[in-house]
C-alpha cells in the first residue's frame, strides 16, 4: 500500500512579509486558489487514501494545518518539538507507516511545491511504486529536465538507462549534486544528463529504516523510543526529549548519498518549488510591461516588478523597474528584484532588533 508522507515543516523567510512563523509559506495561497499544503493533498486524490497520509510540521503549525485540511485525522498531523532536518523527519514517518503496514511503500515530498498536472504526476508514483515494488531494496527519485542553469537547486547525474517506454525514462543515479555556481550549471545543463533535484522520494519503508540503521543507529534509537511511547500517557514528555536528542542531518547527507540501488525518473509532470517571490512570475504571468500584479494596484513607468497586496488596499507604484512589492497589514516589502535571496538577511536583522511581532 502507497502511504503518502508531505513534510511541512519550513519557514519560509524568502515570502516573508507574507509567511510567518506562525503562517509560514505552506499555509499560504500562491497559486490558485488552495494554499500550498492543501493543493499538495489534493494532488493525492485517488492516489493515496486521507488514512494514508502523514503531514510532519513543526508542533506550532498543528492547529492551522488541521484547519486547513478537515478531512485528514488531526493524528494524522505530527508535530515536532524543535527541527531537526528531514532524514528524523522521514525515519519517524517510516516507523509509523510501518507500524500498520510493514510493506508500507512511501512516497515523500515537501509541502511546498507547485504541481499542475496532476494526473501526470500520480501515473508518475505509480510507476515509481511499481519499480520498488519489482526491487524492494530499490529508491526512486524524480528529476526535472533543467530549463535554464539554476543556481539554488541540486542536480542529479544520470547514469546508465534502467527502462524506457513511452510514457517512462528511468535512470541510475550516477550521483547527486550540490547547488552549483554558474559556470558549473551551464555545464550541467549543456551535458543535457543532469536534472534538478525535486525532492521527491519514492522506497519502501523497510528500505529507508534499514538505510538509517547502518548510518544513522544513534538517530533510529531515539525514533524507535518515539514510537514505543507513541500512544502513552507520557508520549509528549517522550517525544520532546529523544527528538531533541537527535543531531539533525538531512536525508541526502544521511542516506541518498550512500545507498548503491537509486533510480531517477524523468518526471513527466511540470514543477515549481516555489523558492522565492519572483515565482510569482512563472505561475501568474505577465503583463505587457513585466508586471505581475496579484493586488489592488494602479502602476505608471512601472516595469518587470511583483507587485502583491490582499483586500481592498490600493498599492500605487511610479517609476520602479524590476522591483518587489509585498504589502501586509504590519509590513511591507520594497526590494530589487535582483537582490531578492537577501530577504533571509533582512529576517534575521528583524530578530535581531527585537520585533518578533513582525516574525
Amino acid at each position: 500500500m502507497i502511504h503518502a508522507v508531505i513534510m511541512a515543516g519550513g519557514a519560509g523567510t524568502r515570502f516573508w512579509p507574507e509567511s510567518r512563523a506562525d503562517f509560514p509559506k505552506q499555509l499560504i495561497t500562491i497559486a490558485g486558489n488552495r494554499s500550498m499544503i492543501q493543493s499538495t493533498c489534493d494532488r493525492l486524490e485517488g492516489l493515496v487514501s486521507p488514512e494514508q497520509i502523514l503531514i510532519v510540521t513543526g508542533e506550532r503549525l498543528v492547529d492551522k494545518i488541521s484547519e486547513q485540511l478537515p478531512e485528514l485525522s488531526r493524528t494524522s498531523i505530527i508535530g515536532e518539538p524543535c527541527r531537526r532536518d528531514t532524514a528524523p523527519c522521514i525515519g519517524l514517518a517510516a516507523l509509523l507507516c510501518s507500524r500498520t503496514d510493514p510493506d508500507a511503500t512511501m512516497v515523500v515530498m515537501p509541502a511546498d511545491h507547485v504541481i499542475k498536472q496532476t494526473a501526470a504526476f500520480g501515473q508518475a508514483v505509480a510507476q515509481a511504486a511499481a519499480l520498488v515494488d519489482a526491487m524492494p531494496g530499490r529508491i526512486v527519485t524524480f528529476g526535472i529536465r533543467p530549463t535554464y542553469p539554476a543556481e539554488t537547486f541540486g542536480y542529479i547525474e544520470r547514469d546508465a538507462p534502467l527502462e524506457q517506454t513511452d510514457d517512462l525514462c528511468a535512470y541510475r543515479v550516477k550521483q547527486f549534486r550540490e547547488k552549483p555556481k554558474a559556470d558549473v550549471a551551464q555545464s550541467y545543463l549543456d551535458a543535457g544528463t543532469f536534472y534538478w533535484n525535486s525532492g521527491i522520494f519514492v522506497w519502501k519503508a523497510a528500505t529507508i529504516l534499514k538505510e538509517l540503521a547502518e548510518r544513522e543507529p544513534e538517530m533510529l534509537g531515539h525514533l524507535r523510543t518515539i514510537t514505543e511511547h507513541w500512544e502513552s500517557a507520557d508520549f509528549e514528555d517522550v517525544f520532546k526529549h529523544e527528538f531533541s536528542a537527535i543531531n539533525g542531518v538531512s536525508i541526502d547527507y544521511a542516506v541518498m548519498e550512500h545507498a548503491t540501488d537509486i533510480v531517477v525518473l524523468e518526471a513527466p509532470f511540470d514543477w515549481d518549488d516555489v523558492g522565492n517571490w519572483t515565482a510569482l512570475s512563472r505561475l501568474q504571468g505577465e503583463d505587457e510591461e513585466g508586471n505581475t500584479i496579484d493586488a489592488r494596484h494602479l502602476g505608471l513607468n512601472t516595469t518587470g516588478s511583483i507587485v502583491r497586496g490582499r483586500g481592498d488596499h490600493l498599492l500605487v507604484t511610479l517609476g520602479l523597474s524590476d522591483c518587489i512589492v509585498v504589502h501586509t497589514p504590519d509590513a511591507t516589502l520594497v526590494a530589487n528584484r535582483n537582490d531578492e535571496e537577501s530577504i533571509r538577511k533582512l529576517v534575521q536583522l528583524i530578530e535581531e532588533k527585537g520585533w518578533t511581532e513582525h516574525l
